[in-house]
C-alpha cells in the first residue's frame, strides 16, 4: 500500500472536512484501495476496513499510535501507546467468510452502509435490532426476518465472522484502578493524525511561500528533508 504523500495528504483533509466519520472512513478506505469500486467501500465488512485503515496509518505515520481514553469511573484521562499489530484480533487480509449460520438462519457481516443506515438511533438496543435485520437472511436468502431476534448469539455470530470489526482492548485507569474496556475508532486514528499532520503541513508551505515566494507545488514537490532544512533556515 502507498504511503500518503503531502499533496495526497492535502487533498484528503480538505475534502474530509465536515464529513460524518462514516463517510470520511470511507474515503479514506477507497483512496488506500483505488483497484475497488468507490460504491463498494461501504458493503466491505468492517474487519477489513479496519485493516485498511490501520495499514494505511502504518505506512503514512508509522506502527506506533498515541492515543487517550478518559476513564468513565474517575475522568481521569490515560494515555495510550499502542502497535498496529496489538489492535487486531487477527492477521490483517484474514480471509472473512461472506455467511455464518445461526439458529437456521445466515448473518453476514456488516459494513459501512449497515452503521449508516442506523447512525441516526439513539436507542442502542433498537440501533441493535436494525442491524440484525440487516445483516440476518433466512437460508432461502429471501427478506423474511426471524421473529424476536436472539441478540447476544447473532453477536457472538458476528464477532467470529468478522473478528476485526470491533478495536477493543482491556486496561486500568492508574488513578482509580478500576479495568475498563476502550473501544477505539480506526478512522478517528487515522483522521486525527491526517488533520494534524495536514494543519502542520500547511503551516510549513505559508512560511516557505512567504520567505522564498514558492507556490504550494513547488513545496510539496519537496522532500521532507529538505523542506525541514529550508524551515531551519527561515526560522534561525
Amino acid at each position: 500500500m502507498r504511503a500518503l504523500g503531502p499533496a495526497d495528504l492535502l487533498e484528503l483533509w480538505e475534502t474530509c472536512l465536515g464529513m460524518h466519520p462514516l463517510d470520511r472512513s470511507a474515503l479514506l478506505c477507497a483512496w488506500a484501495r483505488p483497484h475497488l469500486p468507490a460504491d463498494g467501500i461501504a458493503d466491505l465488512p468492517l474487519g477489513t476496513v479496519t485493516e485498511t485503515l490501520l495499514e494505511l496509518r502504518a505506512v503514512s505515520f508509522g506502527a506506533r499510535i498515541a492515543s487517550h481514553v478518559d476513564c468513565p469511573h474517575c475522568g481521569e484521562r490515560l494515555a495510550l501507546s499502542l502497535e498496529t499489530d496489538q489492535l487486531l484480533g487477527v492477521s490483517p487480509r484474514a480471509e472473512v467468510s461472506p455467511t455464518v449460520e445461526v439458529a437456521s438462519s445466515w448473518v453476514r457481516a456488516l459494513g459501512l452502509r449497515d452503521l449508516a443506515a442506523v447512525a441516526h438511533e439513539r436507542d442502542p438496543e433498537r440501533a441493535a435490532r436494525l442491524l440484525f435485520k440487516r445483516c440476518v437472511r433466512d437460508r432461502g436468502d429471501t427478506a423474511e426476518i426471524i421473529p424476536n431476534p436472539d441478540l447476544r448469539a447473532v453477536e457472538d455470530a458476528l464477532e467470529a465472522l468478522d473478528p476485526n470489526a470491533d478495536l477493543a482492548l482491556a486496561a486500568r485507569c492508574e488513578c482509580c484502578g478500576e479495568d475498563l474496556t476502550v473501544a477505539l475508532d480506526p478512522g478517528v486514528l487515522l483522521w486525527d493524525e491526517v488533520d494534524a499532520r495536514a494543519r502542520a503541513l500547511l503551516g510549513e508551505v505559508h512560511l516557505l511561500a512567504r520567505a522564498y515566494g514558492w507556490t504550494e507545488g513547488e513545496i510539496l514537490g519537496l522532500g521532507a528533508a529538505r523542506r525541514a532544512a529550508y524551515l531551519g533556515l527561515v526560522n534561525g
